[in-house]
């Protein structure tokens, strides 16, 4: 996989810490919410924060794509996980391939959903 050096990352707390720790090395900018003493902040501080800062929220929760469809947001983007125990080295490898192939809707703003088979992304665009 190439890097993605345009997307930077936001790991959730349900996303293994170790995960940047793999991920960094392949030229992946990411930070994970303990790291920032966010460990504790709400869905919706994280998802302020990320927007304020460019960075692509990766999560296992279902409820940052429903705050972003009820704001009308047009980002950040967020990526879902919807595959349960996964570890740090499990994640990364879901999400290389992903990042490589959504770099431009996540760049743009979207929510991308990855499922044991079927990965969807929906873009973020909502009449002004």
């Amino acid at each position: 996989m190439l890097p993605v050096p345009s997307l930077s990352l936001l790991l959730d707390q349900g996303v293994p810490r170790d995960t940047t720790q793999i991920l960094l090395p392949l030229g992946i900018d990411c930070i994970h919410v303990g790291d920032l003493g966010l460990a504790a902040a709400t869905d919706t501080e994280i998802l302020d924060f990320a927007r304020a800062r460019g960075k692509v929220v990766v999560t296992i929760d279902s409820d940052f794509h429903a705050i972003l469809m009820i704001r009308r947001a047009s980002g950040p983007s967020v990526i879902r996980i919807r595959q349960q125990g996964l570890n740090g080295q499990a994640v990364a490898a879901v999400l290389t391939p992903i990042l490589e192939r959504y770099s431009a809707a996540l760049s743009a703003g979207c929510l991308v959903t990855i499922k044991q088979n079927k990965t969807t992304c929906h873009l973020l665009s909502f009449p002004k």
